[in-house]
């Protein structure tokens, strides 16, 4: 049996890797959306599948920090996802404990 590391919150690793691997997708749904993230964090289409494949955990904290940096963005991905938009920093917080995000 494999053990999930869990924070106060109850979230755990796993739950916040799944977390940006939905918010991609989301950001992957409409053009506008992906290439704002692609021109923000310098990576190419490739590059993106690549990092979203290996599960990075700088990552996939980089994503969520991009919807964290947006609120009306990340309001809409909390919208239709169907969660508190806290879940996102709470989510951010699992991937890189200890490092404050958005810097």
């Amino acid at each position: 049996m494999t053990s999930r590391r869990r924070g106060k919150d109850g979230t755990g690793r796993d739950e916040a890797e799944i977390l940006a691997l939905r918010a991609l997708a989301f950001l992957g749904e409409e053009e506008g959306r992906i290439m704002r993230f692609l021109s923000a964090t310098g990576l190419s289409p490739a590059d993106l599948r690549a990092e979203a494949e290996a599960r990075d955990a700088r990552f996939l904290a980089g994503v969520l920090d991009h919807l964290l940096a947006d609120e009306p963005l990340l309001l809409v991905f909390a919208a239709e996802a169907g969660i508190d938009p806290s879940a996102i920093a709470q989510g951010r917080a699992q991937l890189l404990p200890g490092e404050d995000g958005l810097s």
